[in-house]
């Protein structure tokens, strides 16, 4: 939901966000830049402009990462990631955000089996929750910033179907 109360849905393979009243009214259709491949996931902050995480493993995407897209969607302002893989400034599928109060973005990295940190500015700031602390590959999360917790979903697929899950709970 952004500030409006509006519900926000990304479209993966159709390279937008559609954004709908709490009657579930189409308010409008976010067309996202050329170079947002196979977007899973998209947050508006309070300045209107969105957050947005693409890349698919499965369709060999050139670029795995996060961006900063204007409130009309046509720009990228800022992005990291890049080419995709296992370093600090890469990533493998970033799947699922969760923004705090101040904007510092968490990245669900799913094939790499961690959480990252952004800057307000999509600068590494470090790795909230590494493989070591995951037992299969985790997809979504939430954010309770009066709590500080995260909560992670931590799924077990085989043949590309979920067999198992948890929820692990992390101090943030």
């Amino acid at each position: 939901m952004n500030t409006c109360h509006n519900l926000l849905v990304t479209c993966t393979e159709a390279r937008k966000i559609k954004e709908f009243s709490p009657r579930g009214e189409l308010v409008r259709d976010v067309i996202l830049p050329d170079d947002v491949i196979n977007p899973w996931h998209a947050i508006q902050l309070t300045s209107g402009q969105f957050i947005v995480c693409h890349g698919s493993a499965l369709s060999n995407d050139p670029v795995h990462g996060v961006c900063k897209i204007s409130s009309d969607g046509r720009h990228v302002v800022q992005s990291h990631g890049g080419q995709p893989g296992p370093a600090a400034g890469q990533y493998n599928e970033p799947h699922h955000l969760a923004v705090d109060d101040n904007e510092f973005v968490f990245v669900v990295d799913g094939n790499n089996k961690r959480v990252t940190l952004l800057s307000p500015t999509l600068n590494y700031i470090r790795q909230v929750v590494s493989r070591d602390q995951l037992k299969w590959l985790p997809y979504t999360q939430c954010l309770d910033v009066q709590r500080g917790r995260l909560y992670v979903v931590d799924n077990d697929v085989k043949d590309n179907t979920l067999i198992a899950g948890r929820v692990v709970v992390f101090s943030v």
